[in-house]
């Protein structure tokens, strides 16, 4: 497949030819749920470059919206663009339709795994960050920040490092250091205009136009949600029942039950539930990767 990139993908040559690009990819049809299952198999089964070059171009714009979502790393992103175009490649090499998923959820994993692989790569600031957790930290740290309504340019409240730091189960000073790497990297603004000097040239953050979802897009979102959720459940079952019981309505219910109330359940000590609770959490978690691993979906950090 990789013999038939350029012709499966319109050319970007960078961020002058950006707006172009969104255009002609937009013109690929989406294809249906059979048409992608045939075209799959025609690859799987024959190596058809022409089959995996409609495979490709029917998810280029989803591979854009992805993209569009990391432009806060100060990254041009026609590279983004390109990196993610690659992890999609992967994907559809590496995709087997008679597992009964869409192309778009196995494919977002491979497409957001390169872009993320691209970012670390390019961001010297943060070379440090070579660790799953740094690596966690570092790609959802702006959103814990908007999400506790924290001021994106200054150092975080005490509290809110607290708060991301066990959240995010890494230490403290991490969280300081890596938003002080990030403040000091510059981010580019999303209203920065895409010529500077034409003020109608519209913003970066216009360049997708169409703010209708995507059907790529919302089918993949659907099916990763359910995808999840069928996993959730599948790793449940390595818990005895007192750890599910625990866990789930320590994490899982949207009324968590405190520490002193399961303790009087079960007639143990508060720090014993706690601890029941982080075991069943990391057993959960090994599960989770266990099966994923099973399902050959890559997980990013």
């Amino acid at each position: 497949m990789s013999e038939k990139r350029t012709m499966s993908v319109p050319a970007l040559g960078g961020e002058q030819s950006l707006n172009r690009y969104l255009a002609e990819i937009k013109k690929f049809p989406v294809l249906t749920a059979e048409q992608e299952y045939m075209l799959a198999k025609r690859y799987q089964e024959h190596e058809d470059p022409e089959a995996a070059a409609q495979l490709v171009t029917s998810h280029l714009r989803l591979v854009a919206k992805i993209a569009m979502g990391y432009r806060g790393y100060g990254l041009p992103v026609s590279d983004l663009i390109s990196e993610g175009n690659v992890g999609l490649m992967q994907g559809v090499k590496k995709f087997e339709p008679d597992r009964g998923f869409r192309l778009a959820t196995y494919a977002m994993w491979w497409i957001k795994a390169s872009i993320h692989e691209f970012i670390l790569r390019s961001w010297s600031l943060v070379k440090m960050g070579t660790t799953a957790a740094q690596k966690k930290l570092f790609f959802n740290l702006r959103r814990m920040k908007k999400n506790l309504e924290a001021f994106e340019d200054t150092d975080l409240h005490p509290d809110d490092v607290r708060k991301i730091a066990t959240d995010l189960g890494v230490p403290e000073q991490e969280v300081v250091n890596m938003n002080r790497r990030m403040l000091m990297g510059g981010d580019a603004s999303l209203n920065v205009s895409l010529r500077a000097d034409e003020d109608g040239a519209g913003q970066w953050q216009d360049w997708l136009t169409d703010d209708r979802p995507l059907q790529d897009s919302v089918v993949a979102d659907a099916e990763e949600a359910s995808v999840r959720h069928a996993m959730l459940l599948e790793a449940l079952g390595s818990l005895n029942d007192r750890e599910k019981h625990i866990l789930t309505e320590r994490r899982l219910t949207e009324n968590p039950q405190t520490l002193e109330e399961l303790s009087q359940v079960y007639e143990v000590s508060r720090e014993r539930i706690r601890q029941i609770e982080v075991r069943a959490f990391e057993k959960l978690q090994k599960a989770m990767q266990r099966i994923a691993g099973e399902r050959l979906m890559p997980i990013a950090a």
